[in-house]
Order: structure tokens, then sequence, then C-alpha cells
């Protein structure tokens, strides 16, 4: 068995690994990469693979920096089956399509620099019709169902905890008459997150590829998160302000609205109207209703007490045109604004900041991982002065980052994913987060001298296992 570290190496975008086995190629992930713009097109552009070689593919789940870049895989040649979760099925559905219509988009704004530069135009990454096509080679799946993707592999996906669907990919083989298990971590969810169950830690295997986004951080507890959420939407009010949130619209913004559709019913807060300002967080809400199946026994019994299906209560604005969303800038009293994308690079999020950010009654909440380069990376690191549209803004309101309402592990539970099949492990590779992450994880994992070493690989490594 071979694995190649094809993406999210050294960094935390663009997941992707190549599994090659007597002749077979089986892929894991297949995400878009970001970072500059230029960079991120041709990286996501050219596979390192020829697609129609591929025979089988596993999803882990549906964000897009794992699975944003298959609908290029299959506009490329690759035609056999695309294995999930049926809840990362339904969600990659909907976002996969969100993203072709942004690429769409996107290319007419650099089509129209490039004219002016005399420059020829490029295509789009993929398109809307692109995203549609490759979902019927979606094979979708239930946690622990065991399934064969390329001859003598087996594999069963467990639950990550990090979103609706979300999984570790766990692959059984034998290579010379000796059976062995490879465990791909995924994104690896909280302990006592809201919503979701727990994530299943790695039982006896040999070669663990493990993310470590987080790796450098020891995250607050859920309930100090919960009261500096509490206290700063409390301070934005006393203010006449507005709460702005870059959230992702898939995970990160239904676990926002379970927190605080508590903290209403607590009277931690004042009763404001709480606005989800993104179609694709609005599908994906409704998503997450249809896949109860998916939480724990904490969110039902809440369900079960409240009458509620979980993610709705009497002041939640859902807004899908844009003129709701326009309306919003009418609306001079304190409310809070949920809109993507995540990392304030595109979508309605833009607007909203782009109207709010000079005034000082204002906050922004900066509640997930901002990758550099971003615009949500340059206001978590408060910068004074940021780009938006092309122009600039001096940043007047307030910015609070609360890393405890992340919905990706953070060094313990890190060090307790590993340490899960200490025994067995022969190989720990490290992807999914950047140098500092990873060397603060290493040097954790040093305290356990009966642990294998962890390697952090470059993009292109291969490992023969």
């Amino acid at each position: 068995m071979k694995l190649h570290i094809l993406g999210a190496a050294q960094t935390v975008t663009g997941s992707m690994f190549l599994l090659e086995h007597n002749q077979h190629k089986l892929l894991v992930d297949c995400g878009t990469f970001q970072g500059k713009r230029e960079e991120t097109y041709q990286v996501n552009l050219n596979f390192p693979f020829k697609p129609a070689e591929l025979d089988a593919m596993v999803l882990s789940h549906a964000h897009i920096d794992h699975s944003g870049n298959i609908p290029n895989l299959t506009r490329q040649g690759f035609t056999g089956p695309i294995y999930a979760t049926d809840a990362t099925r339904d969600l990659a559905d909907i976002m996969l399509r969100d993203a072709g219509h942004i690429q769409e988009a996107d290319i007419k704004y650099v089509n129209k620099k490039r004219r002016k530069q005399g420059l020829p135009d490029i295509d789009p990454l993929y398109t809307q019709l692109d995203a549609i096509a490759c979902m019927p080679q979606f094979k979708s799946l239930w946690y622990e169902q065991t399934f064969e993707p390329i001859p003598d592999v087996k594999v069963h996906l467990v639950d990550a905890g990090h979103i609706l669907g979300s999984s570790a990919v766990v692959v059984d083989y034998v290579e010379d008459g000796q059976p062995h298990r490879l465990w791909f971590s995924g994104d690896i969810g909280r302990r006592d997150a809201p919503l979701l169950r727990d994530p299943v830690l790695p039982e006896a295997a040999e070669t663990l590829v493990m993310e470590c986004t987080y790796g450098d951080k020891i995250h607050e507890n859920l309930e100090d998160s919960y009261d500096e959420l509490i206290e700063t939407v409390n301070r934005t009010v006393r203010r006449g302000g507005k709460v702005i949130v870059p959230a992702f619209a898939v995970g990160r913004t239904q676990n926002l609205c379970y927190i605080l559709s508590e903290a209403l019913e607590n009277g931690d807060i004042p009763d404001i109207p709480v606005v989800i300002d993104s179609p694709l967080a609005v599908n994906a809400s409704d998503l997450y209703r249809k896949h109860t199946e998916c939480f724990d026994e904490e969110t039902w019994q809440y369900m079960h007490e409240h009458r509620m299906k979980g993610l709705d209560f009497d002041n939640m604005i859902f807004t899908r045109s844009v003129d709701e969303s326009k309306s919003l800038n009418e609306y001079k009293q304190p409310m809070i604004i949920i809109s993507a994308s995540g990392m304030a690079e595109s979508g309605r999020i833009l607007h909203h900041l782009k109207n709010n950010i000079e005034d000082v009654r204002n906050t922004v909440l900066i509640i997930s991982w901002q990758s550099p380069n971003t615009l949500g990376r340059r206001l978590a690191d408060q910068e004074r002065k940021v780009r938006i549209f092309g122009e600039e803004y001096y940043r007047k309101a307030e910015v609070v980052t609360i890393g405890g309402l992340s919905a990706h592990a953070g060094q313990n539970l890190l060090v307790d994913y590993a340490l899960a099949s200490k025994n067995t492990l022969r190989n720990l590779i490290l992807v999914h987060g950047e140098e500092k992450g990873a060397q603060a994880l290493r040097k954790r994992f040093e305290e356990h001298p009966d642990l294998v070493r962890a390697e952090f690989p470059q993009k292109g490594a291969v490992f023969s296992l």
C-alpha cells in the first residue's frame, strides 16, 4: 500500500490523499485549496494524477476544503463511485452547487480585469452544471457499514463529530498475508459540542493520518466560551450596535444558532433578532433538521423538552433573497447577523462588513480558524485598515475572537486521539495544519515516549505502508 499526501500538507486546506494498492487507486477527499487567488486557481485546476485512472473515492465530510474540487475531478474524467455518509451526500449536493455558482461569479470578475490587461479569458474551475453532474456518482452509506471500494481493501466510516455526517475513514487491507489498518481522521470534532455526538477515537490503527489544525491551542471549555459569547453580545447591545459573524454555512452556523437559542431561552441575552443571511446556511439548516439521526442524546432531550426542531426560535430570521439581505442595512437597532463565508472572502458577509466595520458600536465576532491572506485573518489579527471589494476601510468596530466555539478538536483531544492507538501505531502523519500547530502538538507527543514519532510531511510525500 502506498499513501500519497497530495493536499492539506503543512496547510489547512485542500485535503486530498491517494492510496495505491495492487494496481488500484483510491482517493480520500478532494478539497479545494485556499490561498492567493492566482496560486489557488492553478493548484485546484491541475491534479497530480490522471482523474480517469482513479477507481473510487471516499469523502470524509462535505466542507469545501475536503469536497470542493469533486466537480472538477469528475469533469476531468473520474467516473467511479464516491462513497460518503447519507448526510454528507446531501450537504455536498447543496455546497458544491453553491461553490459552482461562486466559481462562475469569481471568474467573471477575474476575466473583466484580464481583458483590461489584454489577457485572454480563463474558464471557471467548474460550473453549477458540473456540480450537479457529479452527484449521481455518490453512494450513500451509514456509519460502520463496511464496503470494498477497490479489491482487497475494506473501508468503513465512523462518526467524527465535526459537522453533520462527518466521518473518519477506516481502511483495512492485507499486505504479505498480514492485516493492516489505516485511519484517516478527517476533521475531528469536539467533545460535548452542540448537536452532534462525540468523535470516535481510533482503534487498532497502524497508520494514523490526523488533522492538527489546533495543535497549538488548548480550547476553552464550552461553558467559558458561552460566557464570553454572552458578554460580547450584551456589550454590543448596550452600545446599540450589531454583532456581525462570518460563519461557515455548514456546521458553525448551526452550532451557533443552537447556542443562541439556549441563551435566549435562559434570558442570558436580550430578545434581539438573529438573522441567518446565507442561502446556503438556510438550506444546510434544513438538512440538519432532516438528518436528526446524527444528533446526540442531549440535543434530542432539549428538542423534546422545548418542542422544537433544534435550530429554530421565535426571533430567528432566515433570509434567502438579495433584497432581504440588503434591507438589513436599514435596520438600525441591535441584532446578530450570521453570514457566509467563514473566512470573509466572498458572499454576503462582505457587504455586512463594508456597511458596519467603521461603526464603533458594532462587533465583528470571529468564531473559526482563519486562513492566511484572507480578510478574516486580517480582522482576527486586529488590523486597522482592511480592503473590501477593492476599497480601503478603517476598522472602528470591535473584533472579538472566541476560539472555544471551534468545531475542531483542540490540543488535548488531539493528544488523546493519537494515544488511543499508541500500542499499534507505526506511522503518525500530521496534516491539515500549519507549522506552528504541528510543532506544538509534536512537543506534546514527546511527553509520551511510547508513542511513535509524528511526521509533518510536505505535499507530494509518499509513504510505503
